[in-house]
Protein backbone atom coordinates (compact mmCIF):
# COMPACT_ATOMS: atom_id res chain seq x y z
CA UNK A 1 0.00 0.00 0.00
CA UNK A 2 2.82 2.43 0.70
CA UNK A 3 4.78 1.77 -2.58
CA UNK A 4 1.19 2.64 -4.54
CA UNK A 5 0.77 5.77 -2.42
CA UNK A 6 4.39 6.86 -3.09
CA UNK A 7 4.03 6.18 -6.91
CA UNK A 8 0.37 8.00 -6.63
CA UNK A 9 1.90 11.31 -4.81
CA UNK A 10 5.02 10.94 -7.87
CA UNK A 11 2.63 10.84 -10.95
CA UNK A 12 0.52 13.89 -9.61
CA UNK A 13 3.68 16.08 -8.69
CA UNK A 14 4.98 15.32 -12.28
CA UNK A 15 1.73 16.24 -13.78
CA UNK A 16 1.80 19.74 -11.73
CA UNK A 17 5.47 20.09 -12.59
CA UNK A 18 4.20 19.56 -16.31
CA UNK A 19 0.80 21.74 -15.62
CA UNK A 20 2.38 24.57 -14.97
CA UNK A 21 4.61 25.49 -18.41
CA UNK A 22 1.88 24.30 -20.51
CA UNK A 23 -0.80 26.77 -18.48
CA UNK A 24 1.97 29.41 -19.46
CA UNK A 25 2.59 28.53 -23.16
CA UNK A 26 -1.52 28.38 -23.36
CA UNK A 27 -1.81 31.84 -22.00
CA UNK A 28 1.54 34.03 -23.68
CA UNK A 29 -0.70 32.07 -27.01
CA UNK A 30 -4.28 34.07 -26.00
CA UNK A 31 -3.15 37.02 -25.06
CA UNK A 32 -0.86 36.99 -28.37
CA UNK A 33 -3.33 35.67 -30.54
CA UNK A 34 -6.34 38.12 -29.99
CA UNK A 35 -4.96 41.12 -28.09
CA UNK A 36 -4.19 44.04 -29.72
CA UNK A 37 -1.93 46.28 -27.18
CA UNK A 38 -2.60 48.99 -29.96
CA UNK A 39 -6.38 49.68 -29.43
CA UNK A 40 -8.11 50.51 -26.40
CA UNK A 41 -10.35 48.28 -24.89
CA UNK A 42 -13.66 49.77 -23.25
CA UNK A 43 -15.88 46.93 -22.77
CA UNK A 44 -14.65 44.16 -20.37
CA UNK A 45 -13.61 40.53 -21.79
CA UNK A 46 -15.47 38.03 -19.64
CA UNK A 47 -12.67 34.90 -20.90
CA UNK A 48 -9.78 36.94 -20.29
CA UNK A 49 -10.90 38.30 -16.63
CA UNK A 50 -11.98 34.13 -16.23
CA UNK A 51 -7.82 33.52 -17.41
CA UNK A 52 -6.88 36.38 -15.09
CA UNK A 53 -9.22 35.65 -12.17
CA UNK A 54 -7.90 31.85 -12.71
CA UNK A 55 -4.10 31.81 -13.13
CA UNK A 56 -3.79 34.27 -10.08
CA UNK A 57 -5.69 31.95 -7.92
CA UNK A 58 -3.36 29.48 -8.98
CA UNK A 59 -0.18 31.87 -8.24
CA UNK A 60 -1.73 32.47 -4.57
CA UNK A 61 -1.91 28.75 -3.98
CA UNK A 62 1.64 28.01 -4.80
CA UNK A 63 3.13 30.74 -3.22
CA UNK A 64 0.95 29.91 -0.15
CA UNK A 65 -0.72 33.72 0.58
CA UNK A 66 -3.26 33.48 2.95
CA UNK A 67 -5.54 36.51 2.89
CA UNK A 68 -7.99 37.60 5.48
CA UNK A 69 -10.18 40.37 4.74
CA UNK A 70 -12.63 42.82 6.79
CA UNK A 71 -15.16 45.06 5.80
CA UNK A 72 -16.57 43.43 3.06
CA UNK A 73 -20.64 43.73 3.80
CA UNK A 74 -19.65 47.18 3.51
CA UNK A 75 -19.01 47.06 -0.27
CA UNK A 76 -21.97 49.00 -2.56
CA UNK A 77 -23.80 47.35 -4.55
CA UNK A 78 -22.78 48.81 -8.03
CA UNK A 79 -19.53 50.36 -9.11
CA UNK A 80 -17.47 52.51 -7.11
CA UNK A 81 -13.71 53.57 -7.17
CA UNK A 82 -11.14 51.13 -4.66
CA UNK A 83 -8.26 53.87 -2.93
CA UNK A 84 -5.67 51.78 -0.79
CA UNK A 85 -1.79 51.96 0.02
CA UNK A 86 0.48 50.85 -1.98
CA UNK A 87 3.21 48.46 -0.58
CA UNK A 88 4.59 46.09 -2.99
CA UNK A 89 3.78 44.49 -6.90
CA UNK A 90 1.73 41.97 -4.71
CA UNK A 91 -1.34 44.64 -3.85
CA UNK A 92 -2.54 45.16 -7.04
CA UNK A 93 -2.83 41.01 -7.74
CA UNK A 94 -3.90 40.17 -4.43
CA UNK A 95 -6.78 43.05 -4.65
CA UNK A 96 -8.09 42.06 -8.37
CA UNK A 97 -7.82 37.86 -6.57
CA UNK A 98 -10.29 39.37 -3.49
CA UNK A 99 -12.37 41.00 -5.42
CA UNK A 100 -12.44 38.60 -8.42
CA UNK A 101 -16.39 39.23 -8.74
CA UNK A 102 -16.52 43.04 -8.65
CA UNK A 103 -13.89 42.96 -11.70
CA UNK A 104 -11.46 45.80 -11.25
CA UNK A 105 -10.08 47.39 -13.52
CA UNK A 106 -6.47 49.28 -12.45
CA UNK A 107 -4.70 52.24 -13.16
CA UNK A 108 -1.53 51.72 -13.46
CA UNK A 109 2.17 52.47 -14.73
CA UNK A 110 2.69 52.03 -18.10
CA UNK A 111 5.73 49.30 -17.29
CA UNK A 112 3.21 46.56 -16.28
CA UNK A 113 1.43 46.55 -19.71
CA UNK A 114 4.78 45.12 -21.04
CA UNK A 115 5.16 42.52 -18.22
CA UNK A 116 5.34 38.86 -20.51
CA UNK A 117 1.70 37.42 -20.72
CA UNK A 118 -0.07 39.38 -18.21
CA UNK A 119 0.52 42.82 -19.59
CA UNK A 120 -1.52 41.76 -22.67
CA UNK A 121 -4.31 40.13 -20.22
CA UNK A 122 -4.52 43.52 -18.34
CA UNK A 123 -4.28 45.32 -20.90
CA UNK A 124 -7.49 43.17 -22.38
CA UNK A 125 -9.24 43.65 -18.75
CA UNK A 126 -9.33 47.61 -19.47
CA UNK A 127 -6.84 48.49 -16.72
CA UNK A 128 -5.26 51.71 -17.50
CA UNK A 129 -1.68 53.26 -18.34
CA UNK A 130 -0.97 56.69 -16.73
CA UNK A 131 1.41 58.78 -17.65
CA UNK A 132 2.32 61.25 -14.92
CA UNK A 133 4.75 63.31 -16.42
CA UNK A 134 2.29 64.26 -19.24
CA UNK A 135 -1.23 65.96 -18.11
CA UNK A 136 -2.92 65.90 -20.90
CA UNK A 137 -2.11 62.24 -21.24
CA UNK A 138 -3.01 61.62 -17.82
CA UNK A 139 -6.36 63.83 -17.57
CA UNK A 140 -7.05 61.13 -20.89
CA UNK A 141 -6.53 57.97 -18.47
CA UNK A 142 -9.02 59.71 -15.85
CA UNK A 143 -11.35 60.53 -18.09
CA UNK A 144 -11.75 57.21 -19.56
CA UNK A 145 -11.97 55.60 -16.00
CA UNK A 146 -15.01 57.77 -15.84
CA UNK A 147 -15.86 56.16 -18.43
CA UNK A 148 -15.67 52.82 -17.43
CA UNK A 149 -17.31 53.05 -14.27
CA UNK A 150 -20.52 55.08 -15.99
CA UNK A 151 -21.07 52.45 -18.45
CA UNK A 152 -20.68 49.63 -15.75
CA UNK A 153 -18.29 48.41 -17.70
CA UNK A 154 -15.70 47.46 -14.25
CA UNK A 155 -15.12 49.45 -10.78
CA UNK A 156 -11.83 51.21 -10.74
CA UNK A 157 -9.03 50.69 -8.40
CA UNK A 158 -6.02 53.39 -7.47
CA UNK A 159 -3.19 53.85 -5.88
CA UNK A 160 -3.25 57.76 -4.50
CA UNK A 161 0.49 57.49 -3.81
CA UNK A 162 1.40 56.84 -6.77
CA UNK A 163 4.01 53.94 -6.66
CA UNK A 164 5.47 52.02 -3.93
CA UNK A 165 5.73 53.05 -0.62
CA UNK A 166 9.04 51.27 1.14
CA UNK A 167 8.78 53.08 4.58
CA UNK A 168 6.88 54.02 7.24
CA UNK A 169 3.20 55.83 6.91
CA UNK A 170 2.03 57.02 3.61
CA UNK A 171 4.00 58.66 0.66
CA UNK A 172 2.18 62.21 -0.45
CA UNK A 173 -1.29 61.64 -2.45
CA UNK A 174 -2.01 62.07 -6.05
CA UNK A 175 -5.29 63.85 -5.06
CA UNK A 176 -6.70 64.00 -8.85
CA UNK A 177 -7.62 60.57 -8.97
CA UNK A 178 -10.30 61.08 -6.47
CA UNK A 179 -12.43 62.88 -8.80
CA UNK A 180 -13.07 59.99 -10.57
CA UNK A 181 -15.01 59.06 -8.39
CA UNK A 182 -16.80 62.37 -7.90
CA UNK A 183 -17.42 62.67 -11.58
CA UNK A 184 -18.81 59.35 -12.06
CA UNK A 185 -20.93 60.18 -9.18
CA UNK A 186 -19.23 56.34 -7.04
CA UNK A 187 -18.82 55.71 -3.70
CA UNK A 188 -15.14 55.43 -2.95
CA UNK A 189 -14.14 52.37 -0.86
CA UNK A 190 -11.28 52.83 1.45
CA UNK A 191 -9.31 50.09 2.10
CA UNK A 192 -5.64 49.00 3.81
CA UNK A 193 -3.39 46.28 2.84
CA UNK A 194 -0.78 45.01 5.26
CA UNK A 195 1.72 41.83 4.84
CA UNK A 196 2.43 41.93 0.87
CA UNK A 197 5.62 43.64 1.36
CA UNK A 198 6.73 40.62 3.45
CA UNK A 199 5.93 37.90 0.77
CA UNK A 200 9.36 38.03 -1.29
CA UNK A 201 11.23 37.07 1.63
CA UNK A 202 8.72 34.78 2.98
CA UNK A 203 9.14 32.56 -0.17
CA UNK A 204 9.02 29.85 -0.51
CA UNK A 205 9.85 29.39 3.05
CA UNK A 206 7.04 30.95 5.08
CA UNK A 207 3.63 30.92 4.13
CA UNK A 208 2.65 35.10 4.06
CA UNK A 209 -0.07 36.62 6.05
CA UNK A 210 -1.92 39.50 3.90
CA UNK A 211 -4.11 41.59 5.94
CA UNK A 212 -6.80 43.52 3.89
CA UNK A 213 -9.12 45.93 6.08
CA UNK A 214 -11.89 47.99 3.98
CA UNK A 215 -12.24 50.83 6.44
CA UNK A 216 -15.17 53.25 5.11
CA UNK A 217 -17.27 53.67 2.08
CA UNK A 218 -18.01 57.31 1.35
CA UNK A 219 -20.59 58.09 -0.24
CA UNK A 220 -21.30 60.44 -3.58
CA UNK A 221 -23.71 62.49 -1.91
CA UNK A 222 -20.83 63.35 0.55
CA UNK A 223 -18.00 63.98 -1.44
CA UNK A 224 -19.75 65.67 -4.55
CA UNK A 225 -18.43 69.28 -4.44
CA UNK A 226 -15.60 68.39 -1.95
CA UNK A 227 -11.91 69.45 -3.23
CA UNK A 228 -9.77 66.59 -3.24
CA UNK A 229 -6.80 67.56 -1.65
CA UNK A 230 -9.48 68.01 1.45
CA UNK A 231 -11.12 64.59 0.42
CA UNK A 232 -7.28 63.13 0.25
CA UNK A 233 -6.31 64.31 3.76
CA UNK A 234 -9.32 62.75 4.94
CA UNK A 235 -8.86 59.12 3.58
CA UNK A 236 -5.29 59.47 4.22
CA UNK A 237 -5.68 59.83 8.08
CA UNK A 238 -8.29 56.81 7.86
CA UNK A 239 -5.39 54.83 6.29
CA UNK A 240 -2.89 55.90 8.75
CA UNK A 241 -5.10 55.48 12.16
CA UNK A 242 -5.80 51.63 10.80
CA UNK A 243 -1.99 51.13 9.66
CA UNK A 244 -0.63 52.65 12.90
CA UNK A 245 -3.25 50.05 14.71
CA UNK A 246 -5.80 52.84 16.02
CA UNK A 247 -8.93 51.98 15.02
Amino acid sequence: MGTVIFWIIFWILIAAVAFLPLYFIFLFINGLLFVNMKKEYNEDSKYFRFLLNNSTAIAVKLIRIHISLTGREKLPKGRFLLVSNHRSKFDPILTWHVFAKENLSFISKPENFKVPVYGRIIHRCCFMPIDRENPRKALKTIQRAISLIKNDVASVAVYPEGTRNYGEGLLPFHAAVLKIAQKAEVPIVVMTVQGTYEIQKNYPWKRSEVKMDILDVLPPEEIKGVKTNVLADKIAEMMLNNLEGKE
